[in-house]
């Protein structure tokens, strides 16, 4: 082994906006916040974070259109049922991407960034 994951890190025009809509859907806290960079985790933990950095000039994905790729994407493995967590993610400021299939469902993130709720 090299190394292991230290963060994964969105590029976003509202690090601020976008560190609160992940820090409210998987129950992390805000770390670290310097200027246009938040980290958000588990207090104490070893392991990853999850970054956003200010990109003044970001451009949105548009899902499943190849003209904008989508980078990269988070699964979100869900434990309940997928109607009320979809109820929540749109509550926070996601939007819907299509219907998904069997155990997932795409949404994006109020930046744009495409992200699953997979569950089963």
């Amino acid at each position: 082994m090299i190394g292991k994951i230290g963060a994964v890190v969105l590029d976003t025009a509202d690090p601020v906006g976008l560190a609160r809509f992940y820090s409210e859907l998987l129950g992390l806290e805000i770390l670290h916040q310097d200027g246009g960079w938040i980290e958000i985790g588990r207090p104490g933990s070893r392991g990853p974070v999850l970054g956003f950095q200010h990109a003044p000039d970001h451009q949105p994905p548009r899902w499943p259109d190849p003209n904008y790729p989508q980078q990269f994407h988070l699964d979100i493995q869900i434990d309940g049922d997928i109607e009320e967590a979809e109820k929540q993610v749109l509550a926070l400021g996601a939007t819907k991407l299509g219907d998904g299939e069997g155990t997932f469902r795409v949404y994006a993130d109020p930046s744009g960034h495409p992200f699953c709720l997979c569950w089963g």
